[in-house]
Protein backbone atom coordinates (compact mmCIF):
# COMPACT_ATOMS: atom_id res chain seq x y z
CA UNK A 1 0.00 0.00 0.00
CA UNK A 2 2.98 2.33 -0.06
CA UNK A 3 3.63 5.03 -2.66
CA UNK A 4 6.94 5.27 -4.52
CA UNK A 5 8.16 8.69 -5.60
CA UNK A 6 10.32 8.22 -8.70
CA UNK A 7 12.68 10.93 -9.99
CA UNK A 8 14.38 10.89 -13.41
CA UNK A 9 17.77 11.58 -11.82
CA UNK A 10 19.16 12.64 -8.48
CA UNK A 11 18.98 16.34 -7.74
CA UNK A 12 19.22 17.36 -4.05
CA UNK A 13 16.84 20.30 -4.40
CA UNK A 14 14.23 18.26 -6.28
CA UNK A 15 14.57 15.29 -3.92
CA UNK A 16 14.00 17.49 -0.87
CA UNK A 17 10.99 19.14 -2.48
CA UNK A 18 9.46 15.72 -3.17
CA UNK A 19 10.15 14.45 0.35
CA UNK A 20 8.46 17.52 1.78
CA UNK A 21 5.50 17.54 -0.64
CA UNK A 22 4.71 13.80 -0.40
CA UNK A 23 5.75 13.47 3.27
CA UNK A 24 8.03 10.59 2.29
CA UNK A 25 8.90 8.18 5.08
CA UNK A 26 11.67 6.04 3.52
CA UNK A 27 14.71 7.23 1.59
CA UNK A 28 17.42 5.00 0.05
CA UNK A 29 20.65 6.69 -0.98
CA UNK A 30 24.32 6.34 -1.92
CA UNK A 31 27.20 8.73 -1.17
CA UNK A 32 27.37 11.68 -1.73
CA UNK A 33 23.57 12.16 -1.95
CA UNK A 34 22.98 12.57 1.78
CA UNK A 35 25.81 15.07 2.26
CA UNK A 36 24.41 17.34 -0.47
CA UNK A 37 20.91 17.15 0.97
CA UNK A 38 22.00 17.83 4.55
CA UNK A 39 23.82 20.96 3.41
CA UNK A 40 20.54 22.31 2.06
CA UNK A 41 18.40 21.15 5.00
CA UNK A 42 20.68 22.76 7.58
CA UNK A 43 19.70 26.15 6.20
CA UNK A 44 16.09 25.57 7.24
CA UNK A 45 14.76 25.70 3.68
CA UNK A 46 13.20 22.22 3.72
CA UNK A 47 11.33 20.01 6.15
CA UNK A 48 12.86 16.54 6.48
CA UNK A 49 10.77 15.51 9.48
CA UNK A 50 8.48 13.00 7.67
CA UNK A 51 11.41 10.62 7.13
CA UNK A 52 11.32 7.60 9.43
CA UNK A 53 13.91 5.37 7.75
CA UNK A 54 17.03 6.14 5.71
CA UNK A 55 18.98 3.30 4.09
CA UNK A 56 22.49 4.17 2.99
CA UNK A 57 26.14 3.25 2.97
CA UNK A 58 27.61 6.41 4.43
CA UNK A 59 30.55 6.63 6.86
CA UNK A 60 29.57 6.73 10.56
CA UNK A 61 30.16 10.46 11.02
CA UNK A 62 27.80 11.31 8.14
CA UNK A 63 25.12 8.95 9.49
CA UNK A 64 25.34 10.53 12.94
CA UNK A 65 24.93 13.96 11.39
CA UNK A 66 21.96 12.70 9.37
CA UNK A 67 20.30 11.25 12.46
CA UNK A 68 20.70 14.51 14.37
CA UNK A 69 19.13 16.59 11.59
CA UNK A 70 16.34 14.25 10.45
CA UNK A 71 15.48 12.23 13.55
CA UNK A 72 15.12 9.19 11.26
CA UNK A 73 16.40 5.70 11.96
CA UNK A 74 19.40 5.06 9.73
CA UNK A 75 20.13 1.61 8.35
CA UNK A 76 23.38 0.50 6.83
CA UNK A 77 24.00 -2.37 4.46
CA UNK A 78 26.01 -4.16 1.80
CA UNK A 79 25.05 -5.54 -1.60
CA UNK A 80 25.60 -5.57 -5.34
CA UNK A 81 23.52 -5.44 -8.51
CA UNK A 82 24.49 -9.10 -8.95
CA UNK A 83 22.78 -9.95 -5.66
CA UNK A 84 19.56 -8.08 -6.50
CA UNK A 85 20.54 -5.28 -4.17
CA UNK A 86 21.20 -5.38 -0.46
CA UNK A 87 22.06 -8.71 1.20
CA UNK A 88 23.25 -7.49 4.61
CA UNK A 89 21.56 -4.77 6.65
CA UNK A 90 20.87 -3.54 10.17
CA UNK A 91 20.03 -0.32 12.01
CA UNK A 92 23.20 1.76 12.22
CA UNK A 93 22.86 1.95 16.01
CA UNK A 94 23.08 -1.85 16.33
CA UNK A 95 26.74 -1.99 15.29
CA UNK A 96 28.10 1.38 14.05
CA UNK A 97 30.56 0.92 11.19
CA UNK A 98 29.38 -2.55 10.21
CA UNK A 99 27.40 -3.52 7.09
CA UNK A 100 24.76 -5.36 9.12
CA UNK A 101 23.50 -8.95 9.24
CA UNK A 102 22.75 -11.24 6.27
CA UNK A 103 19.11 -11.28 5.19
CA UNK A 104 17.08 -14.47 5.02
CA UNK A 105 17.25 -14.66 1.19
CA UNK A 106 21.04 -14.84 1.00
CA UNK A 107 23.74 -17.09 2.39
CA UNK A 108 26.85 -15.00 2.92
CA UNK A 109 30.32 -16.27 3.85
CA UNK A 110 33.97 -15.21 3.76
CA UNK A 111 36.37 -17.26 1.62
CA UNK A 112 40.15 -17.31 1.23
CA UNK A 113 41.95 -17.24 -2.14
CA UNK A 114 41.56 -21.01 -2.52
CA UNK A 115 37.79 -20.79 -2.04
CA UNK A 116 37.79 -22.27 1.48
CA UNK A 117 35.36 -20.69 3.95
CA UNK A 118 37.36 -19.04 6.74
CA UNK A 119 36.72 -18.86 10.47
CA UNK A 120 34.77 -16.04 12.14
CA UNK A 121 36.92 -12.94 12.49
CA UNK A 122 39.21 -13.79 9.56
CA UNK A 123 39.29 -11.55 6.49
CA UNK A 124 38.70 -12.76 2.95
CA UNK A 125 36.43 -12.39 -0.06
CA UNK A 126 32.70 -11.95 0.49
CA UNK A 127 30.85 -14.79 -1.30
CA UNK A 128 27.10 -15.20 -1.70
CA UNK A 129 24.60 -17.83 -2.84
CA UNK A 130 20.82 -18.06 -2.81
CA UNK A 131 17.78 -17.26 -4.96
CA UNK A 132 18.54 -13.54 -5.18
CA UNK A 133 21.93 -14.06 -6.88
CA UNK A 134 21.89 -13.30 -10.60
CA UNK A 135 22.17 -16.00 -13.29
CA UNK A 136 25.30 -14.60 -14.92
CA UNK A 137 26.79 -11.96 -17.18
CA UNK A 138 25.37 -11.87 -20.71
CA UNK A 139 27.61 -13.70 -23.21
CA UNK A 140 30.62 -13.72 -20.85
CA UNK A 141 31.23 -17.41 -20.22
CA UNK A 142 34.75 -17.04 -18.82
CA UNK A 143 33.68 -14.29 -16.44
CA UNK A 144 30.80 -16.45 -15.25
CA UNK A 145 33.09 -19.42 -14.62
CA UNK A 146 35.32 -17.21 -12.51
CA UNK A 147 32.47 -15.51 -10.66
CA UNK A 148 30.58 -18.71 -9.77
CA UNK A 149 33.52 -20.93 -8.83
CA UNK A 150 33.04 -23.35 -5.92
CA UNK A 151 29.27 -22.87 -6.09
CA UNK A 152 29.38 -19.30 -4.77
CA UNK A 153 29.07 -15.88 -6.38
CA UNK A 154 32.41 -14.21 -5.68
CA UNK A 155 31.78 -10.51 -5.13
CA UNK A 156 35.38 -9.32 -5.48
CA UNK A 157 34.90 -7.44 -2.19
CA UNK A 158 36.67 -8.25 1.05
CA UNK A 159 35.39 -8.29 4.60
CA UNK A 160 35.00 -10.28 7.80
CA UNK A 161 32.25 -11.42 10.18
CA UNK A 162 32.45 -10.65 13.87
CA UNK A 163 31.37 -13.04 16.62
CA UNK A 164 27.77 -11.73 16.50
CA UNK A 165 27.42 -12.28 12.75
CA UNK A 166 27.81 -8.67 11.60
CA UNK A 167 29.63 -8.12 8.31
CA UNK A 168 32.47 -5.61 8.25
CA UNK A 169 33.27 -4.43 4.72
CA UNK A 170 36.99 -3.90 4.11
CA UNK A 171 37.30 -2.98 0.43
CA UNK A 172 37.73 -4.57 -2.97
CA UNK A 173 40.24 -7.19 -3.97
CA UNK A 174 43.24 -5.62 -5.71
CA UNK A 175 42.63 -7.48 -8.95
CA UNK A 176 39.00 -6.34 -9.27
CA UNK A 177 39.17 -3.54 -11.80
CA UNK A 178 36.07 -1.59 -10.87
CA UNK A 179 35.67 1.81 -9.22
CA UNK A 180 32.43 2.86 -7.54
CA UNK A 181 32.21 6.63 -7.04
CA UNK A 182 28.85 7.44 -5.47
CA UNK A 183 27.50 3.95 -6.19
CA UNK A 184 28.17 4.14 -9.94
CA UNK A 185 30.24 1.50 -11.76
CA UNK A 186 33.31 2.85 -13.56
CA UNK A 187 35.71 0.59 -15.43
CA UNK A 188 39.28 1.98 -15.44
CA UNK A 189 39.92 0.71 -18.98
CA UNK A 190 37.21 3.00 -20.39
CA UNK A 191 38.62 6.07 -18.63
CA UNK A 192 42.18 5.18 -19.65
CA UNK A 193 41.16 4.89 -23.29
CA UNK A 194 39.77 8.42 -23.27
CA UNK A 195 42.78 9.88 -21.43
CA UNK A 196 45.13 8.37 -24.02
CA UNK A 197 43.24 10.25 -26.74
CA UNK A 198 44.75 13.48 -25.37
CA UNK A 199 47.82 14.38 -27.44
CA UNK A 200 49.91 15.22 -24.36
CA UNK A 201 49.50 11.85 -22.61
CA UNK A 202 51.90 8.96 -23.24
CA UNK A 203 50.75 6.42 -20.61
CA UNK A 204 48.15 6.26 -17.87
CA UNK A 205 46.74 4.02 -15.15
CA UNK A 206 43.35 4.71 -13.54
CA UNK A 207 42.24 3.25 -10.19
CA UNK A 208 40.10 3.99 -7.15
CA UNK A 209 41.27 5.88 -4.06
CA UNK A 210 39.52 6.73 -0.77
CA UNK A 211 37.45 9.89 -1.12
CA UNK A 212 35.58 11.78 1.65
CA UNK A 213 32.78 12.91 -0.70
CA UNK A 214 32.28 9.99 -3.11
CA UNK A 215 33.50 7.21 -0.77
CA UNK A 216 35.72 6.08 -3.65
CA UNK A 217 37.28 8.55 -6.05
CA UNK A 218 38.81 8.10 -9.49
CA UNK A 219 42.52 8.82 -9.80
CA UNK A 220 44.54 8.98 -13.02
CA UNK A 221 48.33 8.63 -12.86
CA UNK A 222 49.82 9.83 -16.14
CA UNK A 223 53.15 10.21 -17.88
CA UNK A 224 53.37 13.07 -20.33
CA UNK A 225 54.96 12.88 -23.74
CA UNK A 226 58.36 14.54 -24.08
CA UNK A 227 58.05 18.33 -24.04
CA UNK A 228 54.29 18.35 -23.31
CA UNK A 229 52.59 20.18 -20.44
CA UNK A 230 48.97 20.14 -19.26
CA UNK A 231 47.10 21.15 -16.11
CA UNK A 232 45.21 18.43 -14.19
CA UNK A 233 41.88 20.26 -14.52
CA UNK A 234 42.34 20.49 -18.28
CA UNK A 235 42.63 16.70 -18.49
CA UNK A 236 39.65 16.21 -16.15
CA UNK A 237 37.51 18.44 -18.37
CA UNK A 238 38.78 16.63 -21.47
CA UNK A 239 37.52 13.30 -20.12
CA UNK A 240 34.23 14.76 -18.85
CA UNK A 241 33.41 16.05 -22.33
CA UNK A 242 33.78 12.61 -23.93
CA UNK A 243 32.15 10.13 -21.53
CA UNK A 244 29.63 10.33 -18.68
CA UNK A 245 30.80 13.03 -16.29
CA UNK A 246 30.70 10.74 -13.26
CA UNK A 247 33.49 8.75 -14.94
CA UNK A 248 35.96 11.62 -15.10
CA UNK A 249 38.88 11.55 -12.63
CA UNK A 250 38.67 13.58 -9.44
CA UNK A 251 42.43 13.33 -9.05
CA UNK A 252 45.21 13.55 -11.63
CA UNK A 253 48.91 13.11 -10.92
CA UNK A 254 51.65 13.52 -13.52
CA UNK A 255 54.72 11.43 -12.71
CA UNK A 256 58.12 10.92 -14.36
CA UNK A 257 58.57 7.44 -12.84
CA UNK A 258 56.10 5.08 -14.51
CA UNK A 259 56.96 1.45 -13.65
CA UNK A 260 56.54 -0.95 -16.57
CA UNK A 261 56.27 -4.70 -16.93
CA UNK A 262 58.60 -6.69 -19.19
CA UNK A 263 56.16 -6.33 -22.08
CA UNK A 264 56.20 -2.53 -21.81
CA UNK A 265 52.73 -2.21 -20.25
CA UNK A 266 52.22 -0.26 -17.01
CA UNK A 267 52.90 -2.17 -13.79
CA UNK A 268 49.48 -1.48 -12.26
CA UNK A 269 50.26 -3.05 -8.88
CA UNK A 270 53.43 -1.02 -8.37
CA UNK A 271 51.82 2.21 -9.62
CA UNK A 272 48.90 1.84 -7.21
CA UNK A 273 51.36 1.22 -4.38
CA UNK A 274 53.40 4.30 -5.26
CA UNK A 275 50.61 6.74 -6.06
CA UNK A 276 47.49 5.26 -4.45
CA UNK A 277 47.02 7.97 -1.86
Amino acid sequence: GGTSVILPRFDPDLALKQIQEHKATVFIEFPPMLAKMLEMVSGGKYDFSSLKTVMGMEPPDMIKKGQEITGATFWTGYGQSETTGIICYAPFSDRPGSAGLPGFMAEVEIADDSGKIVETGESGEIVVRGPIVFKGYWNLEEDNKHTFRDGWHHTGDTGRFDADGYLWYEGRKPEKELIKPGGENVYPAEVEQVILEHPAIEKTVVFGVPDPKWKEGIKAVCRLKMGETIEPQELIDFVGERIARYKKPQYVEFVPDFPLLDDGSPDRVKIKKLYGG
